[in-house]
């Protein structure tokens, strides 16, 4: 597929000047798109085709609209809106950019796009976020994720050992690395000897989305239960209501700790709501091993949290217990 220009190649961006001309952010959001056509051949063909339909996209639901309204300040009348800014810079992600400075990649498809905002102002539009901002920005993100679920027939169902969990929202909280090799503000030492960040998010299983995300330093813990239960907050305010009565939450050894587990026993006993949560980590040869040492009377017939009894079994001891023998080795497993 090839992306080409109607009217001659050339966009009217007349409308956007005279908005300016009059002093005021408050543009057409789809004036860039007037006149574009998306064709097998032609004239005109601009590369990174995909990003302009992405960037289309978030104007067509409702998302540039709803973060520039997000933004909008009294007296404070920017060049750029803040709101095509932050899509923009969205749409640089999504493109594969890994630096503010990537936004040049847009600003070379002006004839497309029309005008793009520079790096330092997208190092100003990020730097004017403040917390009560944030706050307006997650409420519409919020909001036009909820119309985008309503235009579906039904929400994909999130497939668990090839069964489909029908009618339940999953979601996977998880942390990762990310390395850089400059001292970066809040970079620090990672428990893995490495130097960067420890991102926390959650992601919804089951329409792959990331609903919400924590920056932290590369020395942030890997369970802890503050940050885990302040991503989850923000990613379940994310699922529109009407698909919050049943959901499902997933984590790694990572997510093992008292204060978390009790937090979503909490969300499950709220009214209307069902919240089921599943804690595990790869069973690698080792865990074999050592879940092999572990006496018969350590065992005990598992009961789910609503009481109907299972064929599985379980292990009553504590998470300090099971890394000690995983460390030390299956052979000190006696005694247990």
């Amino acid at each position: 597929m090839r992306k080409c220009l109607s009217r001659n190649e050339i966009l009217d961006f007349s409308t956007v000047q005279q908005a300016r001309a009059e002093g005021t952010s408050r543009v057409k959001h789809m004036t860039w798109s007037s006149g574009l056509a998306v064709t097998a051949d032609g004239t005109g063909v601009v590369a990174h085709a995909g990003s302009v339909a992405m960037r289309l996209l978030a104007d067509r639901v409702g998302l540039t609209g709803g973060l520039s309204s997000a933004l909008t300040r009294r007296a404070f009348r920017p060049i750029h809106d803040r709101g095509r800014v932050l899509v923009d810079l969205a749409v640089l992600l999504s493109d594969g950019g890994e630096a503010i400075a990537d936004i040049d990649v847009l600003r070379h498809q002006r004839q497309v796009l029309g005008p793009v905002a520079s790096a330092p102002t997208v190092w100003r539009t990020l730097d004017e976020l403040t917390p009560a901002a944030v706050r307006r920005v997650e409420t519409a993100r919020a909001k036009v994720r909820r119309l985008v679920w309503a235009q579906l027939p039904a929400l994909p169902p999130s497939r668990v050992a090839g069964t489909d969990l029908d009618g339940t929202v999953v979601l996977d909280v998880d942390a990762t690395l990310v390395t850089v090799h400059s001292e970066k503000e809040a970079a620090a030492a990672t428990f893995k000897g490495g130097f960067g960040y420890h991102p926390i998010g959650v992601w919804c299983d089951n329409s792959q989305e990331m609903l919400a995300a924590m920056l932290r330093p590369g020395n942030a813990g890997s369970n802890t239960t503050a940050d885990h239960i302040a991503v989850l907050t923000a990613a379940i305010a994310q699922v529109p209501a009407a698909h919050r009565k049943r959901l499902l939450v997933r984590a790694d050894g990572a997510g093992l700790s008292h204060g978390l587990l009790d937090w979503l026993t909490a969300q499950d006993a709220k009214r209307a709501r069902s919240v089921d949560y599943s804690v595990g980590f790869a069973v690698t040869e080792q865990v074999r091993t050592a879940v092999s040492q572990v006496p018969a009377k350590a065992w005990t017939t598992a009961i789910p949290a609503r009481a109907r009894r299972s064929s599985a079994s379980r292990l009553e001891t504590t998470e300090r217990s099971v890394t000690a023998l995983l460390r030390r080795g299956a052979t000190h497993g006696e005694g247990w």
